[in-house]
């Protein structure tokens, strides 16, 4: 198991002193975590690491997933979509279900806690079976600030419930009766995502996803959604193509939802007619292979224009690329202009950045640098456990 000490070679000086002295101030306490599952991204991805991190400590960290059947996870699925502005349809005996679900859960978990930390939506209406004193808290990973109003309507009773909420932009929030903090995502530069890769190894993996090295290489990873603009990508790599020869790799998942299915058929008719576009639908594990593209990466692209707080762009500058990447989500936060890359508002002016970059193989160094430098103080895990034990110690004293 990886040991909070094992951080100090990778993050700001004094940080891993700073989480050791706030420790002293909280050992012994329960703080519980509560999440819809243990794999995938979001909460369960962050907090993989960082329950035993917390453990290491000497906090008595736990972690509890919720169950249900097929009918709970299709209502939650659905209200989370809901919530971040997407048109689904909920119905009156769907959400009592979630809730009966919830109740059930309720009965079967250990949720006696200082702190309890409730992960987004399938475990959101548990506040309503809280044991005991210690204190509730909500953590929403999404943009939650233009839900659709039955959603809204049907979750902002429970979350009123809780002590606090947690969101990971001010912007994200919505107005609530209660307490808001915020804390953004993080990465965790020890894990197979990150962790640093030989160039024998980034070679061995490449060849595998049958990926060649003999040109510069543009990069996205995301899901294959209209929100993550793959399609957009394409077209700024076509304009980039007249003048540089390089190869594009969109390298992510896919999902049955109509519009996904769409835009993945509409990028494999691009990558069959031109072989340096390159279309890799990977599981939700390829850890090594996401670390290995990356780092291959000339430039990486981002071009999200409707995301939550992904940590793609994160991910990419602390392997020492620069980004160029959209207005949505976390974006912004990540990327600071002409210091670690660029935001832009369209295809074309992707491209233009792209080249500009291309002609500038000094730039692309420079911006690397900066931008794993910017990661270390700002996005690494050892940033967000300060953050959470500071929650801890100033909602438990």
């Amino acid at each position: 198991m990886i040991a909070v000490d094992d951080y100090r070679r990778v993050a700001p000086p004094g940080a891993v002193d700073i989480i050791l002295r706030l420790a002293e101030h909280v050992r012994g306490r329960r703080f519980l975590h509560v999440s819809g599952g243990r794999f995938g991204g979001g909460a369960a991805e962050i907090l993989q690491p960082l329950v035993p991190m917390l453990s290491d400590l000497g906090i008595d960290a736990a972690w509890e997933i919720t169950g249900g059947d097929p009918g709970f996870y299709a209502t939650t699925t659905a209200l989370r979509a809901a919530l971040t502005g997407t048109e689904r349809a909920l119905t009156d005996e769907a959400l009592d279900h979630y809730v009966e679900m919830n109740r059930v859960n309720g009965k079967k978990l250990n949720l006696e806690a200082d702190l309890v930390l409730v992960h987004d939506i399938q475990p959101a209406t548990l506040i309503e079976h809280r044991p005991g004193e210690g204190r509730w808290v909500w953590r929403c990973h999404f943009d939650a600030s233009r839900p659709s109003r039955r959603a809204w309507a049907f979750l902002r009773p429970y979350i009123n419930q809780y002590d606090a909420a947690v969101f990971s932009l001010p912007k994200f929030a919505r107005r609530l009766g209660i307490p808001k903090y915020v804390i953004a995502p993080s990465i965790d530069p020890l894990s197979d995502k990150n962790r640093e890769l030989s160039p024998r190894e980034v070679t061995t993996i490449l060849r595998g996803l049958g990926v060649p090295q003999d040109k510069p290489l543009l990069l996205q990873v995301g899901p294959f959604t209209p929100g993550e603009d793959p399609v957009g990508v394409v077209d700024g790599y076509r304009l980039v193509k007249k003048y540089y020869n390089v190869r594009l790799v969109l390298a992510g998942t896919g999902d049955a939802e109509r519009e996904s299915v769409e835009t993945l058929a509409e990028l494999r008719e691009a990558a069959h007619t031109d072989p340096d576009i390159v279309i890799l639908e990977l599981p939700p594990d390829a850890h090594l292979q996401i670390n290995a593209l990356q780092r291959a990466a000339t430039i990486v692209v981002q071009k999200s224009v409707h995301a939550g707080f992904g940590l793609g762009a994160a991910e990419a500058m602390w392997k020492g690329k620069p980004v160029v990447g959209g207005f949505a989500g976390g974006l912004p936060q990540q990327i600071v202009y002409d210091v670690t890359g660029y935001t832009v508002h369209s295809v074309e002016g992707a491209a233009f950045r792209i080249r500009h970059l291309l002609n500038n193989p000094e730039l692309i160094a420079r911006m690397g640098a900066a931008g794993r430098e910017h990661v270390r103080r700002s996005f690494l895990i050892t940033r967000h456990l300060t953050d959470y034990m500071a929650l801890l110690i100033h909602l438990t004293r």
